[in-house]
Formats: structure tokens, C-alpha cells, sequence
């Protein structure tokens, strides 16, 4: 059991799924019913474990000369690597796109697929193996997931959840870079060009900075569409720890500090949506 629910990608499944309901809690549009927030949590759970899952089949070969990815069941053989499993991924993507597209709308149910289809195809099939930019792209999944729970509550998404939106975009690139500078030797011997492999750690690491002030500059951005103080505290907190762990990198660029900063981004992202859901459900 354990190796399915390792297949799916299920970690990264909630995250994607808490950041579709922080696009419907800032969306001005009308309340689901408990049915209809089942479903789109549900509808985007499993596109994201399908996605995943598809990324995992796809990669089997490559997982085995990586040490962060040889123990994953592809790999191991403790499930089999079969076509069935095609069919299976697909099924699930289809079943979650449909349900979304029964129980709330067409555009939520399109937003829900493009967040499956951005990862599996996009990343993992036509840029990881091509291009550095590889993530900057792959990372919209997680994009589309806030437009899905916006889409849900009115199609005419309002600016509030464009700008979620946009940071969820610029959030990526620094979250798995920091991660691919811990993994470097896993990447170039795989031969997939991560930005530490085509620059080196210190370049990577002062394009994360950068890249982290871009980053936290955009997620105050949706105070001005509607959030208040709530999200601004969170917003500022979450961005103060990210930048403070990513100047650290940028100083002395090794393993440790790396992961601190791939931590970090995952706190700040944490906030970031949790500020977002508290203002604009509690505090109103």
C-alpha cells in the first residue's frame, strides 16, 4: 500500500490541492456546497496523483542513477512497470476532470486537466531533459490549481486569484532549485540540466535570491485586490523567513543550506495560503 501511495506523488498532491482551495476562498464569486468542495478538492487530488504517477513511469530509468529517486517502486520492482498503468494514470485524470466539469463548471474542469497535463507532458516529456527553464514552466501546475478553485466559485476569475496565481508561478523555480542544488551530482549524472548543473551552486544560488525577492515583492501584490491584514502578516513573515534562508545560500552555497532554503519555501508557501484562506473566510 505503501508503495502506491508512494506512486502518486501524494505530498505533493495536498499541496496542489490546499493551493486550489486558497484560489476558492479569495474568489468573490458564490459558496460551494459541501458536495461541490468534496469534488474539487477530490478532482484536483487526483489529477496531481495522476500526473504524478505518470512522471514516475516515465522516469523509471533515469529514478535508478539517482539517489533521491532509486527507491521508488518503478525502480525497486516492488510494482511492476507495465502499460496497464497507462491506462490506469489516464483513467484517473479523466474520471478527475469529468467530475470537476459535472459538479462545478467547464472552466474549473479545464483548469484541473492543464495542471496535470503542465506537469506530466510539459515538464517531465518536453523540458526536463532539454532545458534549465524545464521547472519555470512545468511549475505552472501548480497555477492552474488556484485558477481550478477560483473557476469554481465564478469563470470570470477575478484579480485576487490571477495574482495567487502568478506568485504560486514564481514560488516554483526557487522551491526546486534549492532542491537541485542539494541533488546536483543526482541530476548531471541522470542528465537532466538543472540550473546547478548548466551554472554551478553559485550562480544557482544567487539566481534563487533573486529569484525569492521576486517572489516575495508579488505575494504582497494581492493586498491590493482584496486581502487585508491577516494575509499581509502572513505574506511577511513567510517572505522574511525565505529570503533570510535563501541570502544564506546564496553566501555559502552547500547541501545543508540548501535544504534549509528548500524548507523554507515550503513554510512560507504554508503562510502564504493559510493568511489568504483565514482573510478572506474569517476575517470579512
Amino acid at each position: 500500500m505503501s508503495a502506491v501511495m508512494g506512486v502518486f506523488k501524494l505530498r505533493i498532491g495536498v499541496v496542489i490541492t490546499f493551493t486550489a482551495l486558497a484560489g476558492l476562498a479569495i474568489s468573490p464569486g458564490a459558496s460551494l456546497s459541501g458536495l461541490q468542495l468534496l469534488v474539487l478538492a477530490l478532482s484536483v487530488l487526483v489529477s496531481s496523483a495522476s500526473a504524478g504517477a505518470f512522471n514516475q513511469y516515465y522516469e523509471h530509468a533515469s529514478d535508478r542513477l539517482m539517489s533521491r529517486t532509486r527507491g521508488r517502486p518503478f525502480v525497486t520492482g516492488q510494482i511492476e512497470h507495465r502499460p496497464l498503468w497507462l491506462s490506469i494514470i489516464g483513467g484517473l485524470l479523466l474520471v478527475s476532470v469529468a467530475a470537476a466539469w459535472w459538479a462545478l463548471n467547464a472552466w474549473s474542469a479545464l483548469f484541473v486537466f492543464l495542471g496535470a497535463f503542465f506537469y506530466a507532458i510539459v515538464y517531465t516529456v518536453w523540458l526536463k531533459r532539454r532545458t534549465w527553464l524545464n521547472i519555470v514552466f512545468g511549475g505552472l501546475a501548480g497555477s492552474w490549481a488556484v485558477l481550478a478553485g477560483a473557476a469554481a466559485a465564478d469563470p470570470r476569475l477575478g484579480a485576487a486569484p490571477l495574482a495567487l496565481a502568478v506568485v504560486l508561478f514564481l514560488w516554483t523555480p526557487p522551491h526546486f532549485w534549492s532542491l537541485a542544488i542539494a541533488f546536483r551530482d543526482d541530476y548531471a549524472a541522470a542528465g537532466v540540466p538543472m540550473l546547478p548543473v548548466v551554472v554551478g551552486d553559485r550562480r544557482a544560488a544567487k539566481t534563487i535570491f533573486y529569484s525569492t525577492l521576486v517572489l516575495v515583492a508579488a505575494s504582497f501584490v494581492p493586498s491590493a485586490y482584496g486581502l487585508g491584514a491577516v494575509y499581509l502578516v502572513g505574506a511577511a513573515l513567510g517572505g522574511a523567513l525565505f529570503i533570510a534562508k535563501a541570502w544564506r545560500l546564496a553566501a555559502d552555497p552547500q547541501r545543508r543550506t540548501a535544504m534549509a532554503c528548500f524548507h523554507a519555501s515550503l513554510a512560507q508557501l504554508t503562510l502564504l495560503l493559510l493568511a489568504a484562506i483565514v482573510d478572506s473566510q474569517l476575517m470579512r
